[in-house]
């Protein structure tokens, strides 16, 4: 099995600037923002960090537990993160305190927005929310994703490059899951057939039930053409991959959003099909 590192969504940075306000609270307060949202400590003799202040090391034995590359897991954090700055704020502070500025500005530069309420949010939300953990390799579906989060609001031909390659990665790592073998060459719309029908997501080899319907045997024509329309947009000169003469003109953020979102909807339902323990495809699988 390769293992595949995945990208810290929150810095150490910033991760350092929410322990130091736990120095100020006392131990119960700080466990309890902590499991308000779910999380438990892992056992002492594990934690890695080293401090003389109880308080500090009580806010590690709970971070050093956080996936922190996991979206659903981060998103529990800012909740934990958000109840740190109620917790330490003195409402009587006028304007903007130093230590809050701080954080805003270590929250900016991994890509979250903290407004004058302490509400925490993504300014570029990640794509493709799920767990790749599974698979034996997912460092090719990895690297486009950052691709996407990078190049999404600010290069517009690069991410509709990044969504193509994205549709691509899915394919490939799922047929190797199948272990089903792909001709290096194979143009993208025979990966997106292939991996379909495998998955028995094709209209002609669906089966009885929900997967049969009539209304699923459109949707599931509809993701084909989403998935070529997305290679076809990019080969039109209007994603990166290729040299041309000229830029493309007038591509804004919302053509790269309605291509990105068309790609992770296709990948989705590659993924959640792939991992489904009952999904039709696993009945016939010899």
């Amino acid at each position: 099995m390769t293992v595949t590192a995945r990208r810290e969504l929150v810095s150490p940075a910033t991760r350092n600037a929410f322990r130091s306000l736990a120095t100020d609270l006392t131990i119960r307060i700080v466990a309890e923002l902590w499991e308000n949202h779910g999380f438990a400590p892992i056992p002492p003799d594990e934690l890695k960090y080293q401090d003389s202040g109880q308080r500090r090391t009580e806010f590690m034995l709970y971070a050093e537990g956080v996936d922190w590359s996991d979206p659903n897991q981060v998103r529990r954090v800012l909740l934990v993160f958000e109840d740190f700055i109620r917790a330490y704020r003195n409402p009587d502070d006028q304007g903007t305190p130093k230590w809050l500025d701080d954080i805003r500005v270590r929250l900016e530069r991994d890509g979250f927005a903290l407004d004058k309420e302490g509400r925490i949010s993504w300014s570029s939300p990640p794509v493709l929310v799920r767990d790749l953990s599974t698979l034996s390799d997912a460092s090719g579906i990895t690297i486009e994703l950052e691709r996407i989060r990078r190049d999404l609001t600010t290069d517009p031909h690069g991410a509709i490059g990044a969504a193509k390659q994205l549709i691509e990665a899915t394919a490939k790592t799922a047929l190797g899951e199948l272990n089903i073998e792909v001709d290096r060459n194979a143009a993208l719309p025979a990966l997106i057939s292939t991996v379909q029908k495998a998955l028995k997501l094709d209209a002609g080899s669906a089966p009885n039930g929900p997967d049969g319907s009539k209304a699923v045997k459109r949707i599931l024509s509809g993701s084909v053409n989403i998935a070529v329309g997305v290679a076809e947009l990019r080969n039109q000169g209007f994603g990166s991959g290729h040299g041309q003469a000229s830029a493309p003109s007038g591509l804004g953020v919302r053509h790269a959003r309605l291509t990105v979102n068309a790609a992770v909807t296709w990948c989705e339902l590659i993924l959640d099909t792939l991992s489904d323990s009952a999904a039709p495809w696993r009945k016939t699988k010899v």
